[in-house]
């Protein structure tokens, strides 16, 4: 057998530490439900996280089936991985972090929800009265895990998975939690600028975005990417089938941020749906004007860069302007990715075009088109004669991305200092499957006849 390092079994060791801490924490009664909760707000709520989780496997399907396929199973895993590492994070302290007691209008204290503590028997969170704390709690984890699971598509075909692993835990507690703070807790600074997020624009898909293209600067370019090798998609049904999950998940991440069954979520609903349509026609019609023939991945590209740029929106602009927004968005990344792969940059599947100048275009339009006849709670945008909205909109984006990316750059770069970032030369040629996890997208043998004669070959990726 053989020997065994600590830092092959550190993962373990920690998980096995956490596990062991929690059995000693003390249960508590639930909160005293007096009449404050709405069964239809809690309905709804469940079923929104349910959706929302779903896109983590709907993501993992559309990254899946964009890779070489001797990359599909690995590129697949790091982003369903995230289900597991932060669901525990987030127990042991990624929800303190996020919503617990203000610090400096920065972060969490990490011990006011320390392995869940005064969550199921404390009251309501403020933004969400109608709904127990947990429900609250559970729904903002659907967020915090499918946002390390975006920056996989930036680094796939390249990076370590147990170097991942670790990135999923130093992000989530270092870039998602102070921005969640930041945009979503009463004291956080951005709230109380009065820079509005309705479900992710900077939390999600800006700090995922920037943390993308720091990932693609540190482990730099893959050999088929200097070589100008084309890999062609290995699937392209896979993603057409993720594309599906993310549109449908994404009714719950958008409308479920109304935390409650009511009017606002119902257009939240629409714009999204507005919205992905939108930036998936726009997307493969722009194509065809560069003269390009329509395509399947165009459309499911630009579907998703759509309902990334309403996301911060939803709850904020009328049903017509999503479509606007959709579209503007859709064009602005296409064109973004023409002019990324001029450049030297290897995002391999241009998460940062997308996710990241998807959802700088959305708070920007937010500050456009958002309007009070919409969500009270809001603000009026631009194009309504509020002007210094869109600035503060402007500035929120700015602090997010640069925070992101920064931050993002610091961990990717501690991490190759501690292990091995990168595969080496001889496994990415191998493919991760294989190298990373011995296993492989397509395996088995097949019957091949060859001169009348039938026998018996192995597939080979």
């Amino acid at each position: 057998m053989a020997k065994r390092t600590l830092k092959q079994i550190a993962p373990f060791l920690v998980l096995a530490a956490i596990a062991l801490a929690a059995i000693f924490v003390t249960p508590a009664t639930d909160f005293a439900d007096t009449g404050v909760y709405s069964p239809a707000d809690i309905a709804w709520v469940i079923v929104a996280a349910t959706l929302v989780f779903l896109m983590t496997p709907g993501l993992a399907f559309f990254y899946g089936g964009m890779v070489h396929r001797k990359n599909v199973i690995s590129t697949m895993m790091k982003s369903v991985v995230a289900a597991g590492v932060v669901s525990v994070l987030w127990v042991f302290v990624g929800y303190s972090l996020c919503f617990g007691e203000d610090i400096g209008g920065f972060i969490g204290n990490p011990s006011t929800h320390l392995f869940f503590k005064d969550v199921n028997s404390g009251e309501p969170w403020v933004g969400a009265p109608t709904i127990p704390k947990t429900l609250f709690s559970v729904f903002q984890l659907m967020f915090a895990i499918i946002t390390p699971g975006l920056v996989v598509g930036a680094v796939a075909e390249r990076i370590r998975f147990t170097s991942y692993i670790l990135f999923i835990a130093l992000f989530s507690i270092l870039v998602y939690a102070p921005l969640a703070h930041w945009s979503w807790h009463p004291e956080g600074f951005l709230f109380k600028m009065g820079a509005l997020d309705f479900a992710g624009g900077t939390v999600v898909h800006i700090s995922a975005g920037c943390a993308a293209l720091a990932g693609a600067l540190v482990l730099k370019r893959r050999k088929a990417h200097i070589e100008h090798r084309e890999i062609p998609p290995a699937n392209i049904p896979y993603v057409l089938i993720g594309t599906g999950l993310l549109w449908f998940g994404w009714f719950g991440f958008n409308a479920g941020s109304a935390l409650g069954a009511n009017a606002l979520a119902v257009s939240a609903f629409a714009t999204t749906n507005t919205a992905a349509a939108a930036g998936g026609l726009g997307w493969m019609f722009f194509d065809v004007v560069r003269g390009k023939k329509p395509s399947v991945v165009g459309f499911c590209i630009g579907a998703v860069v759509g309902l990334v740029a309403i996301t911060p929106a939803a709850g904020f602009v009328a049903i017509p302007q999503s479509i606007f927004i959709g579209l503007v968005a859709a064009i602005i990344s296409n064109i973004a990715i023409y002019y990324k792969q001029k450049s030297s940059l290897d995002d391999t599947l241009d998460v940062f075009p997308c996710h990241g100048i998807g959802g700088m275009a959305g708070m920007l339009m937010t500050g456009i088109f958002a309007t009070k006849a919409v969500n009270a709670a809001g603000n009026d945008g631009w194009f309504y004669g509020n002007s210094a909205f869109f600035f503060t909109q402007l500035k929120a984006m700015a602090i997010s991305a640069g925070y992101s990316f920064v931050v993002s750059y610091a961990i990717f770069k501690f991490i190759n200092f501690i292990l091995p970032l990168r595969v080496t030369a001889e496994e990415e040629e191998i493919g991760l499957d294989a190298s990373q996890h011995n296993e492989k997208y397509m395996q088995g043998t097949l019957l091949v006849t060859n001169n009348g004669t039938i026998h018996e070959e192995e597939v080979i990726d």
